[in-house]
């Protein structure tokens, strides 16, 4: 494994794996999205007790998976970056950041819009919410601090420590609806062996998730290479990249 990895350290060659990855993850996404959607918010029954607001379900549930997924995949990238010391990793981390604050900003805001009719309020300070405000600060210290620094060997390093102090959260967020008594509902499609949505529901609800992780690949993919020019910008593969498109 690790020798089929090893060539791609070399940032031309993840260069042109991204490249060559990403018209696919557009594609699935968006084949995946548009499944998703159009079945959850056209033709997905009813709740019997929230009514047609239960559907806001099919954005928020997959950006707030996602906002800790993506939160998970840059602490990896993070590790991997300050124990073995490669740039690529930094790089990653760099380009998941905004895109992991950006879907748990979704998440708070549909959880809000789902919870002003269901709880009569936009806010409260619960268990689940307070846990994925903090994430969504964990999130901006990361970008911050990697902003922050000319050096972006040094910056790396400092966002890479707080992306993986800020791991103890995820934990927090997923249990919090177990160990405190919340507003929050309980999770909906952990029991697989005994869902708790009907099949009608819960089938738009997973291809929305599986487009929200290719969205979120695609995304990735595409700040991963721009970061690479950016970095890369002064050696000869890059110059040679602009010349042959010209």
């Amino acid at each position: 494994m690790w020798k089929w990895l090893h060539p791609y350290a070399k940032p031309e060659k993840s260069y042109n794996l991204a490249g060559k990855m990403l018209p696919w993850f557009a594609l699935f996404s968006a084949v995946s999205l548009t499944i998703g959607m159009i079945w959850g918010f056209a033709f997905a029954p009813a709740d019997y007790q929230q009514g047609d607001s239960f559907r806001i379900i099919y954005l928020h549930v997959p950006a707030a998976s996602l906002s800790m997924g993506a939160y998970l995949s840059m602490a990896i990238a993070a590790f991997i970056g300050l124990v073995w010391q490669l740039k690529m990793a930094d790089m990653a981390v760099a380009a998941i950041a905004p895109i992991g604050a950006v879907f748990t900003a979704i998440a708070l805001f549909t959880g809000a819009v789902w919870g002003k009719p269901m709880w009569g309020a936009w806010w409260v300070w619960d268990a689940r919410l307070t846990s994925e405000l903090i994430l969504l600060f964990l999130y901006l210290g990361v970008i911050a601090i990697y902003g922050a620094f000319s050096d972006k060997i040094l910056a790396g390093r400092a966002a890479g420590i707080l992306a993986l102090v800020g791991v103890i959260n995820l934990p927090i967020i997923h249990y919090s609806v177990e160990w405190w008594n919340t507003l929050h509902q309980k999770a909906t499609i952990s029991k697989f062996d005994k869902p708790s949505m009907d099949t009608d529901m819960l089938w738009p609800l997973l291809i929305n998730l599986l487009g929200f992780g290719l969205l979120f690949g695609t995304l990735t993919l595409m700040r991963f290479r721009n970061e690479l020019i950016t970095r890369e910008s002064h050696r000869p593969w890059v110059k040679k990249l602009f010349i042959e498109d010209k």
